[in-house]
C-alpha cells in the first residue's frame, strides 16, 4: 500500500512541468488610446525584465510557464505570446521581445470582458501542467458588451483558477470608486485574488511590476480571499 502511494506521488510530481501558469490580458478596446496602449506594451516588457520581477521568475524549484494575450471585442482576443516555460533568463528575454515587437490587432472594439475571461480560461486549459493557475485581467473599463463576467466564471472552466485585476484608473467616463468595486466585485476571483491599481496608463509599469512579485512568491497561508492594494 505504501509503495504504491509513493509510486503515485513519484508520478504526480514528475507530470507537473510549472510551478504557476500565469496569463495575462491586455485591454486593447476603444477607450484605450494609442499613445496608452504604447505605454501599456512598454510597461509589460518593462515590468517582465525589471531586476525584482526577474529575480521572483526564478524562485522556485520549478519555471513559471507565461502566456499573454490582447482583448477587447466579443470575439476580438489575439494572443500576443502562446505558453513558453520561463526556465531561464534568456526564456524571459524572449518572452518580453514577443511583447516589445507586437502590433496592436484591434482598436475600436468596446469592452466584453465576459469573453475575454472565457478566452482565458480555455487558454489556461491548454497550458502546461502547473501546481497553480492564475489569469491577470488588466483594464480601464467595465463589461459594456456581451455577458458579464459571473456568466464567464458559471460557464467556462475557471476550477483551481485565480483571477487577479490591475485597474488602469483615470478615465473619465468611470470615476475612480466605480472601476475600483466593479474589478472588486465582479473580477476578482479564486482564493488570494487580489486588484492592483495602476494610477493612469503611465503607472502601468510599476503597478503591473508589483503585481507579478506578488503572483511569483508563494501562496501566503491565510491570505483573504480578495483583497485591493492601491500601492
Amino acid at each position: 500500500m505504501m509503495a504504491g502511494a509513493l509510486a503515485l506521488a513519484a508520478t504526480t510530481a514528475h507530470a507537473v512541468e510549472c510551478r504557476l501558469a500565469l496569463a495575462m490580458a491586455i485591454d486593447v478596446s476603444s477607450s484605450v488610446d494609442a499613445a496608452e496602449d504604447t505605454l501599456q506594451r512598454s510597461g509589460v516588457v518593462a515590468a517582465l525584465t525589471s531586476p525584482e520581477v526577474t529575480a521572483a521568475f526564478f524562485e522556485g524549484d520549478l519555471p513559471v510557464a507565461l502566456a499573454v494575450y490582447e482583448w477587447s471585442g466579443r470575439y476580438n482576443q489575439e494572443i500576443i505570446l502562446d505558453w513558453v516555460l520561463i526556465d531561464s533568463p534568456a526564456a524571459l528575454i524572449n518572452a518580453a521581445e514577443a511583447v516589445a515587437a507586437s502590433r496592436r490587432s484591434h482598436n475600436d472594439f468596446p469592452t466584453a470582458m465576459g469573453y475575454a475571461l472565457g478566452f482565458g480560461a480555455q487558454l489556461l486549459r491548454r497550458s502546461p501542467h502547473c501546481l497553480r493557475k492564475t489569469l491577470d485581467m488588466a483594464g480601464d473599463g467595465q463589461n459594456n458588451e456581451g455577458f458579464p463576467p459571473a456568466a464567464a466564471y458559471a460557464e467556462f472552466p475557471f476550477d483551481g483558477v485565480t483571477v487577479n485585476g490591475l485597474v488602469v484608473n483615470g478615465a473619465d467616463f468611470e470615476g475612480e470608486v466605480g472601476l475600483i468595486a466593479y474589478y472588486q466585485s465582479q473580477v476578482l476571483h479564486g482564493p488570494g485574488a487580489f486588484l492592483i491599481i495602476a494610477n493612469g496608463f503611465e503607472d502601468y509599469e510599476r503597478a503591473l511590476r508589483r503585481k507579478l512579485e506578488r503572483e511569483l512568491a508563494p501562496p501566503a497561508i491565510g491570505a483573504l480571499p480578495t483583497e485591493a492594494d492601491a500601492g
